[in-house]
């Protein structure tokens, strides 16, 4: 991989700041990750729910194609929709995306959790995915730090990542901590809080002062974390913004006034089913 941070886990070194496609339509999807790839990403984040695996998949092809990158030095991540949590219908989405990508993902994710089927069924099937070679590591998505906690005592297999919400206006101690005790790693969506952090005075202040943005701030705050982020555009230029953050270094004191801007009213996608509860951190 190229000559970036990078965070291992369970023996998998996974890039800490890596290409998302949420929302991204299939044209966008395939030009943005060859550009990614161009501009020197080597992580790539989508779902089957994103409708963009295909595209995806053709953008990564593109972008070795045009000798950017080697399938062996990229980290590709898919996520199991929770529609098919049923052990059959796990193994059936995990051999559809890697069919649609062309390539088998190095991590596969639980989308959200879910109270049915039972954890035991759904980890036992991730796992099932993983000996039969449908993806080299497994994880989880939107999981509090309770049931990330129950997942990880279910899986044979290190749960190598959760990947949530989490930028400066979400305070994320406990699943921090927890990740931590597991031995395994958080990964930030939508690191940028949608683009909330760019009229920020505390942001933008920190930013005049090494030259940088407030999205590149809160990039590093990220990653100087151990944080991986997977920060999401349709822009070619604001792809190469996000990735110019490897030149600087945010002081402690720094750190510090970025988390200060956490509060209780920061989420900003909550669409996990009431059963579970998020970790109170007030």
């Amino acid at each position: 991989m190229t000559d970036q941070p990078a965070l291992t886990v369970d023996g998998n070194r996974i890039p800490l700041l890596g290409f998302g496609t949420w929302m991204l339509e299939p044209d966008d999807a395939r030009r943005m990750v060859a550009e990614a790839l161009r501009i020197g990403y080597r992580h790539i984040d989508t779902a089957w729910i994103y409708r963009n695996e295909a595209a995806v998949g053709d953008g990564i092809r593109d972008a070795i194609e045009a000798g950017h990158v080697a399938r062996d030095d990229l980290w590709l991540t898919t996520k199991i929709w929770v529609d098919h949590f049923h052990r059959d219908d796990l193994l059936k989405q995990g051999e559809e995306s890697a069919a649609s990508l062309g390539f088998t993902p190095d991590l596969l994710l639980l989308h959200w959790p879910k109270t049915s089927p039972s954890f035991a069924e759904t980890l036992g099937a991730l796992n099932e995915a993983q000996a039969r070679g449908l993806t080299r590591s497994i994880g989880l998505s939107n999981f509090p730090s309770a049931e990330f906690r129950e997942a990880q005592s279910l899986s044979k297999a290190r749960l190598v990542t959760n990947q949530v919400e989490y930028h400066p206006y979400l305070k994320l101690t406990k699943l921090l901590q927890a990740a931590k005790e597991l031995g395994s790693a958080i990964t930030a969506w939508s690191p940028l809080a949608q683009g909330k952090i760019v009229a920020d005075p505390t942001l933008n202040e920190i930013g005049r002062a090494h030259g940088k943005t407030p999205g590149q701030i809160t990039l590093r705050w990220l990653i100087q974390q151990n944080v991986i982020a997977i920060p999401r555009t349709a822009k070619e230029s604001r792809a190469a913004e996000n990735f110019d953050i490897f030149d600087f270094q945010l002081s402690g004191e720094e750190m510090d006034r970025i988390h200060a801007l956490a509060r209780p009213d920061g989420r900003l996608g909550d669409w996990i089913d009431p059963a579970f509860q998020w970790d109170n951190e007030w």
